[in-house]
Formats: C-alpha cells, structure tokens, sequence
C-alpha cells in the first residue's frame, strides 16, 4: 500500500465502461513524515476522497480489481481508505 495527497482529478472523454461510474485522481505519493515524493500515480477513488486529502492507496492489479467487484477491469490502482492521521515514531 502506498500513502499519498490527493493533486487533482483526472478526465478523460472515452473510457472503458468500468470507469464510467468512477472518479480517476492524481496522486503523488508522500512519505511516512507526510513529505511530497513527485512520484505521481493515477488511482480510482472508491471512498470519496478529495484534492489535499492524505488517502491510503492499493497498487496491484488484482487487488484492486476485487475491491471494484469485476475481475476483468482494466483498472491497477484504487484509493481505499482517507487518512485521518500518521504517528511517526
């Protein structure tokens, strides 16, 4: 699972039908400190996550697929879970 904040939303005019009732964000991944690492990824939301929200992100194809209920999405990253708070220690 990878941690990132949410920078905008991704649109697209033609999409796979599995996509149609789904919102695609982009992500730059942030370390545990809550740093901003450029490393951006795009992910579908699936709990309502905003732009600046810290979100916990599920990156395996086949994970992801079972979280959306269809095993042949074309889909390889989803956001599962919006974080309220990370304790470094």
């Amino acid at each position: 699972m990878i941690l990132g904040r949410v920078k905008g939303t991704v649109v697209s005019t033609i999409k796979h039908p599995v996509w149609e009732s789904r919102r695609a964000l982009m992500v730059d991944r942030i370390s545990p400190g809550g740093e901003e690492l450029g490393s951006y990824l795009v992910a579908f939301d699936t709990v309502g996550a905003t732009v600046g929200q810290t979100v916990l992100i599920l990156d395996e194809g086949n994970s992801a697929r079972q979280v959306v209920g269809d095993s042949t999405a074309p889909m390889r990253s989803v956001i599962i879970g919006i974080v309220d708070e990370i304790t470094v220690e």
